[in-house]
């Protein structure tokens, strides 16, 4: 089977489909300091190194977008997911970049 390039958006890109009410599926995979420190509030939280074990809790008829500090793990978690048949999109930048709203605590 081919690799599939996982489709990507900005921050500001999905900061500003939250904000036009769109229903999205996040997935942060950050670790829990991290999670904790802030994330996005609907976001779901499953840590990378819990992703595979954890992947009956995910919906596989949505679109999930993957988000993490730098881009770099959702990255490796979208190329996983994609290869488990889920759709997802990786938010590039990660929480680095992001600039709209968070939540804080577990």
């Amino acid at each position: 089977m081919a690799f599939q390039i996982p489709k990507s958006c900005t921050p500001q890109d999905l900061a500003r489909r939250i904000h036009d009410g769109e229903d999205l599926y996040i997935l942060d995979v950050r670790e829990d300091e991290e999670w904790a420190e802030g994330h996005i509030e609907q976001a779901v939280h499953i840590p990378l190194g819990q992703l595979m074990q954890r992947l009956g809790e995910l919906d596989r008829d949505r679109e999930i977008t993957v988000v993490c500090r730098s881009g770099n793990r959702s990255g490796l978690a979208c190329e996983l997911l994609t290869e488990q048949n889920f759709d997802v999109v990786n938010m590039t930048g990660g929480m680095n970049n992001w600039t709209d709203r968070i939540s804080f605590g577990r």
